[in-house]
């Protein structure tokens, strides 16, 4: 695809950085060589390194390609990333896209994004195959959400080989995917309040409820280095997941999914819960609880905006769902064979 071609929308790649500038350049090296010309948008999420002289020299050296924003303190992704969205939303894009600044991608990733977004008008939203960084197994096709209200990324480490054919998922992971600027408009910017981890989730779920829809295409494809920032926080991914997975249930399950969901939900909830103290993460989770419980009675707010702006059925919904649990979730799916087998 040409997108010199003044008929084809603008698109513009966010790559957020911080304390992260030895993975960064290579991943911006990446999308410059990319077959079609892409605007690239750098935030800076309030980095304590030499992130700032370095991303100051390297946009010096690409002047018309890259622009780099500066974040007084770390707004966390979804806080990073709308810094970048709303940057290039003035400059009136018509997509935009987020990219990980531990991702390198393929020189097609972007091109394969536009196909794939442009064959129906009703697609809000593009994700690729994600690969991990050796390129052998499957980081993400997309993200799927189950009817036990828990959110898993799709044929997480299957082989390469099996990866799917081109298909509309459920969501798509914000660390590689692409966004219609026009259904952004509609359906707000990222939840702030999540800071990071499920906040892609949320996104593609409003999108869903608003009748926009999300593709999966394995044209587009990028390697990631799984979970290098949050390496560098002990806990913090424990404190995130309890405290947003509560929020993404709030606030877009529908209300004829609430009970069988719910009921699903609350008791993984607990046994994970309950885990994460047996581990030693007790704190961390407790905390993560705690902050959801207080964020939840501010997003039964938001749920009702969400939910009379519904432009799907319920019925429709529960199709894209996950029938079971996560493949991840061996814990529970144990218990659950137990209690069975004892009836």
């Amino acid at each position: 695809m040409n997108m010199t071609n003044t008929s084809t929308p603008k698109l513009a790649v966010i790559v957020l950085n911080w304390n992260g500038i030895k993975d960064t350049i290579p991943c911006l090296d990446s999308l410059i060589k990319q077959s079609i010309p892409v605007k690239i948008i750098v935030v800076d999420n309030g980095s304590t390194d030499n992130s700032i002289k370095i991303l100051s020299e390297y946009q010096s050296k690409h002047a018309n390609r890259v622009d780099v924003l500066y974040n007084p303190i770390n707004y966390g992704f979804a806080g990073g990333v709308n810094t970048g969205i709303e940057y290039a939303l003035n400059d009136n894009y018509g997509y935009i896209a987020l990219f990980n600044n531990d991702a390198m991608a393929d020189k097609e990733w972007a091109s394969g994004l536009i196909d794939s977004i442009s064959e129906n008008k009703s697609i809000g939203i593009a994700t690729c195959l994600l690969l991990n960084s050796l390129g052998e197994k499957i980081d993400s096709t997309g993200e799927q959400y189950s009817t036990w209200g828990l959110p898993f990324p799709r044929n997480r480490n299957h082989k390469r080989e099996l990866a799917p054919a081109d298909e509309l998922v459920f969501g798509a992971t914000g660390g590689a995917s692409l966004y219609k600027t026009e259904m952004l408009r509609e359906i707000g910017l990222f939840d702030e309040d999540f800071f990071a981890y499920y906040e892609d989730t949320d996104v593609s779920f409003r999108a869903q409820l608003a009748g926009w829809k999300v593709a999966y295409t394995d044209k587009a494809i990028a390697y990631h280095k799984q979970g290098e920032t949050s390496k560098r926080m002990p806990g913090f991914t424990v404190y995130q997941t309890f405290k947003n997975l509560p929020l993404l249930f709030i606030k877009n399950v529908p209300c004829g999914l609430l009970l069988s969901i719910g009921i699903r939900f609350y008791f993984a909830y607990a046994l994970m819960f309950f885990n994460a103290i047996v581990k030693g993460s007790g704190k961390s989770a407790i905390k993560g609880a705690w902050q959801g419980f207080i964020l939840g009675f501010k997003k039964l707010g938001e749920r009702r905006e969400i939910q009379s702006n519904k432009k799907v059925t319920t019925k429709y919904i529960k199709s894209m769902l996950w029938p079971d649990l996560p493949p991840d979730q061996t814990g529970i799916r144990k218990l659950r064979k137990f209690f069975t087998a004892k009836n």
